[in-house]
């Protein structure tokens, strides 16, 4: 409840707008006093929305040490105001890459207070923060807490673009002349992937415009499973000691095995506790039958899918 209603904030996508002025000026003041408690070793869980990001940081939340934060883009924006890629508190630039070189001391300075504010109200260790879209803001985050903890989850792309879609169908609405949905406002968040990202991918990079014209959510879904599941595989290979890759599929058919990974990994002590919810809330998802992918993506797809372990390379 603390998260939800004092650091969290709403989504455009969401009901509940009302509470972001009160969630914000919380936030101004917190930045701007010192907060009792030090952030150490904060866990981040990265990858693609609907993936189980969710569940895993509902699961991690159960852990006697950690908070869990769901998505707190209010204090991302509070802190650097050109993160929003949504639209929910701004409809300026954004950016969708950060580097180290956009995390100036007063966003250092402001991100610390604001988990030390978080920790010392929930009593925590330990801050666990899902923020899917930060795959592609690791050295800005490193730069902040340079002994943060990465989880990168991965699941099959079939499941993860088919989740997409009905997500977006199911949840997005029109208000006015803006759109609102999985994509952002009037596919705001679309439009800066494809801007700033796949513009530079060598399979995508040659046919930006054809990108921009896709319709179909699954096809605009698999564009976004594939860059962020390239980008993290990137990471994991580089920084190895901070970004741990887990998969969905072996999380939910053996929980306790990868959360003892999971907390060998981050350095969180044993807890009966939490592998015995996490034994009770997780079960593997019925897998969804492939479709069909605009040709211009199916090859990246497929080429991914193998990288991932899903799929076999065919000799």
């Amino acid at each position: 409840m603390l998260s939800y209603a004092l650091f969290e904030g709403r989504p455009i996508t969401t009901a509940g707008q009302w509470i972001n002025p009160f969630v914000f000026g919380l936030l101004w003041l917190q930045r701007h006093v010192a907060a009792p408690r030090k952030v150490r070793r904060p866990i981040f869980i990265i990858g693609t929305g609907r993936s189980g990001t969710t569940i895993l940081g509902v699961v991690m939340s159960m852990h006697k040490d950690a908070a869990f934060l769901n998505e707190p883009k209010a204090v991302w924006h509070s802190a650097f105001g050109s993160e929003d890629l949504i639209g929910s508190y701004g409809k300026g630039r954004a950016n969708y890459c950060l580097s180290e070189a956009d995390a100036s001391p007063a966003v250092i300075k402001a991100m610390n207070r604001i988990y030390g504010w978080y920790l010392t109200a929930t009593l925590s260790r330990r801050v666990v923060d899902k923020y899917p879209e930060l795959v592609f803001r690791v050295p800005f985050v490193r730069r902040i807490f340079p002994d943060a903890k990465f989880l990168f989850l991965v699941r099959n792309g079939w499941d993860t673009c088919h989740s997409i879609q009905h997500w977006s169908e199911r949840l997005g609405v029109n208000e006015g002349q803006e759109r609102h949905d999985w994509w952002g406002v009037n596919n705001r968040k679309w439009a800066l992937l494809i801007d700033q990202v796949a513009s530079k991918d060598p399979d995508f990079a040659p046919h930006l415009d054809e990108l921009r014209n896709l319709q179909k959510h699954t096809d605009m879904a698999a564009v976004e499973w594939i860059l962020t599941m390239r980008e993290g595989l990137r990471l994991q290979a580089l920084l190895p000691d901070a970004i741990q890759t887990v998969k969905y599929e072996h999380l939910v058919a053996d929980p306790r095995l990868v959360l003892r990974q999971i907390c060998d990994f981050c350095g969180l002590e044993e807890d009966p506790t939490f592998y015995g919810y996490a034994e009770k809330v997780l079960r593997p998802a019925k897998p969804v039958a492939p479709f069909e992918l605009h040709p211009l993506i199916e090859a990246p797809f497929h080429q991914t899918m193998q990288a991932l372990g899903y799929e076999q390379v065919e000799q």
